[in-house]
């Protein structure tokens, strides 16, 4: 791969987001005539994207150099340096960037970092970010076709006679007295008989009549025959009209008996 030197200098200084950035140590590989040595330059380090840029001093104006991490794969590795990391390309000839950090908290964001820098990473995410994307459009669209359930059972409850609750017959108030009001009740506390054949509670009796005596010794009031002073139960009188017309006799009596104090002047 051939990189305008210029405009990956200018990339590495300027104002553009840093991934990361930090001060590592190198190893270097020094090759004598004599003898073999290894020793390890701190240098600072500016992760930008896919490009990790290392520069001699954290104030210097150019890198000193770059890696591409395209192909590698960012592992721990055994060296006499504590806290190192290697990158390791996957061409047999590659060379390998042998890193040491400062601590272990600093060591692994490093190789955090450095692992989901390559556009191999990005192209894995993006992938599974659209697959979830497309399951939940489908668990919506799904979601919007099915009805909703509770409408649809309240749909059921109200087609079902069964499953409606049973209603009361309303109480009917004629003369300030609760009536029963279903036809074909027998009088005296004689259960009746509904429209469905079953039986339902006896009407409720009427009101005690208050006593027609005159006097203390239990004598009727005047203008009372015997035939208003009959029993209001008794087969002439189940229905109401017949009960409440009974029930007027005795105030009929008194209203005649006050009209006649009237004329006389008597209060």
């Amino acid at each position: 791969m051939k990189l305008n030197e210029r405009s990956v200098a200018h990339y590495a200084t300027c104002n553009s987001p840093t991934d990361h950035a930090g001060f590592l140590r190198k190893r270097v590989e020094r090759h004598h005539v004599h003898h073999h040595g290894t020793s390890y330059q701190r240098l600072w380090f500016v992760l930008k994207g896919n490009l990790l840029f290392y520069f001699e001093e954290r104030e210097s104006r150019e890198p000193v150099g770059l890696v591409v991490l395209e192909g590698c794969t960012v592992e721990l590795c055994e060296a006499t340096e504590e806290f190192a990391f290697a990158i390791r390309f996957d061409d047999a000839g590659a060379r390998a960037y042998v890193l040491v950090a400062d601590g272990q908290a600093i060591m692994e964001a490093w190789v955090k970092a450095l692992s989901r820098a390559s556009f191999d990473y990005m192209r894995l995410v993006v992938r599974e970010l659209e697959k979830q994307l497309e399951e939940a459009c489908k668990s919506l669209a799904a979601c919007h076709k099915s009805p909703r359930r509770s409408s649809s059972g309240k749909k059921r409850h109200l087609s079902n006679p069964a499953l409606q609750p049973p209603q009361e017959k309303p109480t009917t108030l004629e003369n300030g007295y609760s009536t029963w009001s279903s036809g074909g009740c027998v009088a005296g506390g004689a259960p009746c008989i509904d429209h469905d054949g079953g039986q339902t509670k006896p009407p409720p009796l009427p009101p005690r009549r208050r006593s027609a005596t005159g006097s203390a010794t239990g004598s009727p009031a005047p203008g009372l025959t015997p035939a208003m002073l009959e029993n209001p139960m008794s087969p002439e009188t189940i229905c109401f009209s017949k009960l409440h017309s009974w029930y007027g006799q005795e105030i009929a009596v008194l209203r005649r008996e006050w009209q006649e104090r009237q004329k006389r002047g008597h209060p």
